[in-house]
């Protein structure tokens, strides 16, 4: 079966264009006009990949996706933008993101994002939320419920907190490279999204500041080691 589409966008002409375009190449659409619209349409057919505009009435994409990532942290999203400003596309990221277009943006361009995104997230998320929590010194972290817990205080993270840290996990007590996880998560490896890396591990340290023993060394020029 091809892969669905939902695109949110409020610009009628631009989503006619997207919407033909990506037909065309085999892709079935579902097109709303805004974020409330976006995710009832979401809720009913489930799509493979999410594109959508950030500045709609009514519900904007920071809030839609917001809403999102409060249950399906999976689907990959993809933000078409006109603004250019670091701290939007920070946002975008840190409210679950995983690429963004800048306005105005070429189909070809558009299509080669969404097939790299859906041959990175075709691998299935851990089937149950016991797979998916792990200790970390005093810390017990639930990557389902994005929450980290130490004496019965959890702190909720950012839908990509929950991810950095996840892929720390899973290479614990190992070096984690950076570039496959700035392509896995931010799409390019280039030096915005590098440090927009490099803040989100900082923030992560801070997390896990009350047990000394652990650690997230910074291994120059190749990655990050969790060491717990």
């Amino acid at each position: 079966m091809n892969a669905s589409i939902l695109l949110v966008e409020d610009e009628w002409q631009l989503a006619q264009i997207v919407k033909d375009s990506l037909e065309m190449r085999g892709f079935r659409m579902f097109c709303a006009k805004d974020g409330r619209e976006g995710l009832l349409l979401y809720q009913e057919q489930k799509p493979d990949v999410i594109v959508l505009d950030i500045m709609m009435p009514n519900m904007d994409g920071f809030t839609f996706t917001s809403e999102i990532r409060k249950a399906d942290k999976q689907t990959p999203i993809i933000f078409l933008t006109a603004k250019s400003q670091t701290a939007d596309l920070v946002k975008g990221f840190e409210l679950g993101g995983n690429d963004y277009l800048k306005k105005p943006f070429s189909m070809d361009e558009l299509i080669v994002r969404i097939r790299s995104l859906l041959s990175r997230f075709q691998a299935s998320a851990p089937a149950t939320e016991e797979s998916t929590v792990v200790a970390i010194g005093q810390y017990s972290f639930n990557y389902t419920k994005q929450t980290l817990t130490r004496n019965n205080i959890s702190e909720f993270l950012s839908h990509r907190e929950a991810e950095v840290l996840w892929r720390l996990c899973k290479h614990r007590n190992q070096v984690m490279e950076r570039k496959p996880i700035l392509m896995d998560l931010w799409g390019d490896d280039n030096f915005f999204n590098a440090r927009s890396m490099d803040v989100f591990i900082t923030k992560l340290r801070r997390y896990l500041k009350e047990d000394p023993r652990i650690q997230i060394v910074n291994i120059r020029g190749v990655g990050y080691k969790l060491i717990s």
